[in-house]
Protein backbone atom coordinates (compact mmCIF):
# COMPACT_ATOMS: atom_id res chain seq x y z
CA UNK A 1 0.00 0.00 0.00
CA UNK A 2 1.05 3.36 -0.93
CA UNK A 3 0.03 6.27 0.76
CA UNK A 4 0.43 10.08 0.02
CA UNK A 5 2.68 11.18 2.82
CA UNK A 6 0.37 14.58 3.22
CA UNK A 7 -2.75 12.61 3.52
CA UNK A 8 -1.33 9.51 5.31
CA UNK A 9 -3.62 8.08 8.33
CA UNK A 10 -0.75 6.65 9.33
CA UNK A 11 1.77 9.35 9.62
CA UNK A 12 -1.34 10.97 11.43
CA UNK A 13 -1.88 8.48 13.77
CA UNK A 14 1.83 8.32 15.05
CA UNK A 15 1.96 12.39 14.96
CA UNK A 16 4.50 12.03 12.16
CA UNK A 17 4.87 15.30 10.39
CA UNK A 18 8.35 14.49 8.64
CA UNK A 19 9.80 11.94 6.37
CA UNK A 20 11.11 9.29 6.01
CA UNK A 21 9.54 7.13 8.62
CA UNK A 22 8.72 3.09 7.63
CA UNK A 23 5.59 1.09 8.46
CA UNK A 24 5.66 -2.50 7.91
CA UNK A 25 1.83 -3.17 7.82
CA UNK A 26 0.35 -0.43 10.30
CA UNK A 27 3.63 -0.80 12.88
CA UNK A 28 5.97 2.15 12.80
CA UNK A 29 9.52 0.38 12.29
CA UNK A 30 11.49 3.42 12.11
CA UNK A 31 10.56 7.60 12.71
CA UNK A 32 11.96 10.63 11.01
CA UNK A 33 14.15 10.82 13.85
CA UNK A 34 16.75 7.56 13.12
CA UNK A 35 17.78 8.77 9.57
CA UNK A 36 19.04 12.44 10.58
CA UNK A 37 22.53 13.80 8.96
CA UNK A 38 24.35 14.41 12.26
CA UNK A 39 24.96 11.93 14.66
CA UNK A 40 26.79 13.40 17.48
CA UNK A 41 25.45 13.32 20.91
CA UNK A 42 23.72 10.83 23.40
CA UNK A 43 20.28 11.55 21.60
CA UNK A 44 21.47 10.15 17.92
CA UNK A 45 19.04 8.57 15.64
CA UNK A 46 19.68 4.71 15.17
CA UNK A 47 21.04 4.91 11.83
CA UNK A 48 22.34 8.94 11.72
CA UNK A 49 24.73 9.93 10.36
CA UNK A 50 22.90 8.73 7.54
CA UNK A 51 25.38 9.18 4.59
CA UNK A 52 27.27 6.15 6.66
CA UNK A 53 27.37 3.22 4.75
CA UNK A 54 27.86 1.15 7.60
CA UNK A 55 24.02 2.95 8.95
CA UNK A 56 22.84 1.60 5.63
CA UNK A 57 23.73 -1.87 6.11
CA UNK A 58 22.54 -1.68 9.71
CA UNK A 59 18.94 -0.67 8.68
CA UNK A 60 18.80 -3.20 6.46
CA UNK A 61 19.30 -5.53 8.34
CA UNK A 62 16.81 -4.46 11.39
CA UNK A 63 14.29 -3.28 8.87
CA UNK A 64 14.92 -7.32 7.95
CA UNK A 65 14.51 -8.92 11.26
CA UNK A 66 11.13 -6.45 11.67
CA UNK A 67 9.60 -7.98 8.34
CA UNK A 68 10.80 -11.39 9.72
CA UNK A 69 9.07 -10.98 13.23
CA UNK A 70 5.78 -9.81 11.29
CA UNK A 71 5.32 -12.39 8.78
CA UNK A 72 6.18 -14.65 11.34
CA UNK A 73 3.08 -13.71 13.70
CA UNK A 74 4.96 -12.63 16.22
CA UNK A 75 4.19 -8.55 16.15
CA UNK A 76 3.80 -8.12 19.68
CA UNK A 77 7.91 -9.05 19.73
CA UNK A 78 8.50 -5.50 18.24
CA UNK A 79 9.60 -2.86 20.47
CA UNK A 80 6.96 0.23 20.25
CA UNK A 81 8.26 3.74 18.20
CA UNK A 82 8.03 6.95 19.84
CA UNK A 83 8.23 10.33 17.81
CA UNK A 84 10.28 13.10 19.81
CA UNK A 85 8.09 16.22 19.20
CA UNK A 86 9.97 17.89 21.89
CA UNK A 87 12.25 18.19 18.31
CA UNK A 88 9.63 20.15 16.44
CA UNK A 89 10.82 23.96 15.85
CA UNK A 90 8.50 26.53 16.59
CA UNK A 91 10.46 29.84 16.26
CA UNK A 92 14.20 30.87 14.75
CA UNK A 93 16.16 28.93 17.18
CA UNK A 94 19.97 30.30 17.75
CA UNK A 95 22.61 29.49 16.08
CA UNK A 96 26.01 30.29 15.10
CA UNK A 97 28.28 29.49 11.71
CA UNK A 98 30.73 31.23 9.58
CA UNK A 99 29.28 31.29 6.04
CA UNK A 100 31.33 30.66 3.14
CA UNK A 101 32.68 34.15 2.62
CA UNK A 102 33.93 33.73 6.07
CA UNK A 103 31.61 36.13 7.76
CA UNK A 104 29.84 35.28 10.62
CA UNK A 105 26.27 34.45 10.21
CA UNK A 106 23.71 33.72 13.28
CA UNK A 107 20.01 33.90 14.52
CA UNK A 108 20.67 37.92 15.69
CA UNK A 109 21.78 39.06 12.19
CA UNK A 110 18.21 38.42 11.09
CA UNK A 111 16.36 39.53 13.72
CA UNK A 112 13.42 41.99 12.40
CA UNK A 113 12.95 40.81 8.87
CA UNK A 114 11.01 37.72 7.40
CA UNK A 115 14.00 34.47 7.66
CA UNK A 116 13.60 31.43 4.92
CA UNK A 117 16.20 28.78 6.00
CA UNK A 118 16.63 26.24 3.33
CA UNK A 119 18.45 23.09 4.31
CA UNK A 120 19.70 21.25 0.70
CA UNK A 121 22.59 19.12 -0.38
CA UNK A 122 24.73 19.23 -3.76
CA UNK A 123 23.72 15.44 -4.28
CA UNK A 124 20.01 16.70 -4.03
CA UNK A 125 18.07 17.73 -7.66
CA UNK A 126 15.02 19.36 -6.19
CA UNK A 127 17.18 21.48 -4.89
CA UNK A 128 19.25 22.96 -7.29
CA UNK A 129 15.54 24.33 -8.54
CA UNK A 130 14.87 25.90 -5.66
CA UNK A 131 17.82 27.37 -4.56
CA UNK A 132 17.27 29.31 -7.88
CA UNK A 133 14.21 30.14 -6.88
CA UNK A 134 14.96 31.44 -3.50
CA UNK A 135 17.77 33.67 -4.94
CA UNK A 136 14.65 34.88 -7.43
CA UNK A 137 12.58 35.89 -3.68
CA UNK A 138 15.24 37.80 -2.42
CA UNK A 139 15.86 39.87 -5.55
CA UNK A 140 11.78 40.33 -5.46
CA UNK A 141 11.73 41.27 -2.03
CA UNK A 142 14.97 42.94 -1.06
CA UNK A 143 15.65 43.36 2.38
CA UNK A 144 12.47 43.03 3.71
CA UNK A 145 13.64 39.01 3.84
CA UNK A 146 16.47 37.03 4.75
CA UNK A 147 17.35 33.93 3.06
CA UNK A 148 19.58 31.39 4.65
CA UNK A 149 21.04 28.11 2.74
CA UNK A 150 22.97 25.36 4.64
CA UNK A 151 24.33 22.70 3.03
CA UNK A 152 24.23 19.20 4.68
CA UNK A 153 26.12 16.28 3.79
CA UNK A 154 27.98 17.42 0.80
CA UNK A 155 31.85 18.02 -0.12
CA UNK A 156 33.03 21.87 1.01
CA UNK A 157 34.31 22.29 -2.98
CA UNK A 158 31.58 20.79 -3.95
CA UNK A 159 29.27 23.24 -2.17
CA UNK A 160 31.44 26.25 -2.86
CA UNK A 161 31.59 24.94 -6.76
CA UNK A 162 27.54 24.77 -6.87
CA UNK A 163 26.66 28.64 -5.17
CA UNK A 164 29.43 29.87 -7.02
CA UNK A 165 27.28 30.31 -9.98
CA UNK A 166 24.08 31.14 -7.65
CA UNK A 167 22.65 33.94 -5.98
CA UNK A 168 25.15 36.31 -3.72
CA UNK A 169 22.57 37.81 -2.08
CA UNK A 170 21.26 34.44 0.06
CA UNK A 171 23.65 33.54 2.89
CA UNK A 172 25.21 30.31 2.20
CA UNK A 173 26.82 28.09 4.65
CA UNK A 174 27.31 24.29 5.20
CA UNK A 175 25.93 23.36 8.36
CA UNK A 176 27.18 21.87 11.59
CA UNK A 177 25.39 19.57 13.77
CA UNK A 178 24.65 22.20 16.46
CA UNK A 179 22.75 24.17 13.34
CA UNK A 180 21.09 21.28 12.53
CA UNK A 181 20.18 19.93 15.32
CA UNK A 182 18.83 23.58 16.64
CA UNK A 183 16.63 23.19 13.57
CA UNK A 184 15.08 20.00 14.80
CA UNK A 185 17.47 17.45 13.53
CA UNK A 186 17.86 17.46 9.79
CA UNK A 187 16.48 14.67 8.16
CA UNK A 188 15.58 15.15 4.55
CA UNK A 189 16.65 17.36 1.81
CA UNK A 190 15.24 19.52 1.04
CA UNK A 191 13.87 20.92 4.13
CA UNK A 192 12.66 24.66 3.79
CA UNK A 193 11.79 26.90 7.11
CA UNK A 194 9.93 30.13 6.93
CA UNK A 195 9.31 32.48 9.87
CA UNK A 196 7.96 35.82 10.59
CA UNK A 197 9.71 39.11 11.43
CA UNK A 198 9.34 38.29 15.23
CA UNK A 199 10.93 35.07 14.59
CA UNK A 200 7.93 32.63 15.18
CA UNK A 201 7.59 29.59 12.64
CA UNK A 202 5.12 30.85 9.94
CA UNK A 203 5.52 27.54 7.37
CA UNK A 204 7.78 24.38 6.84
CA UNK A 205 7.64 22.18 4.16
CA UNK A 206 9.73 18.78 4.10
CA UNK A 207 10.41 17.47 0.59
CA UNK A 208 10.09 18.90 -2.90
CA UNK A 209 6.42 18.19 -3.91
CA UNK A 210 5.63 19.63 -7.03
CA UNK A 211 3.57 22.61 -5.48
CA UNK A 212 6.43 23.66 -2.84
CA UNK A 213 7.54 27.03 -4.79
CA UNK A 214 3.79 27.86 -5.35
CA UNK A 215 2.44 27.14 -1.68
CA UNK A 216 5.75 28.79 -0.24
CA UNK A 217 5.07 31.98 -1.98
CA UNK A 218 1.58 32.70 -1.04
CA UNK A 219 2.86 31.96 2.55
CA UNK A 220 5.56 33.87 2.02
CA UNK A 221 2.93 37.14 0.55
CA UNK A 222 0.81 36.82 3.57
CA UNK A 223 3.61 37.75 5.95
CA UNK A 224 4.68 40.47 3.71
CA UNK A 225 0.86 41.89 3.75
CA UNK A 226 1.03 41.62 7.79
CA UNK A 227 3.52 43.82 8.08
CA UNK A 228 2.21 46.61 5.09
CA UNK A 229 -0.76 46.95 7.99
Amino acid sequence: MSQNFGESALAERFGIKRYPAVFVDDVLIATPRDFGFFGEGEKAGRYTPWHDARNHEKFKQDLARMMDLILGGRKSEIPAQSVDASREVASLPSFSLTDLSGRPLSAKNLQGRVVVVEFWATWCPPCRSTLEWLGDLRRKYGDQIEVVALAVGSPDEEVRKLTGSLSPEIHWAVATPEAGNAFGDVVAVPTMFLFDRRGKLAANWFGAPPDLHEKAENALNGLMNEGAH
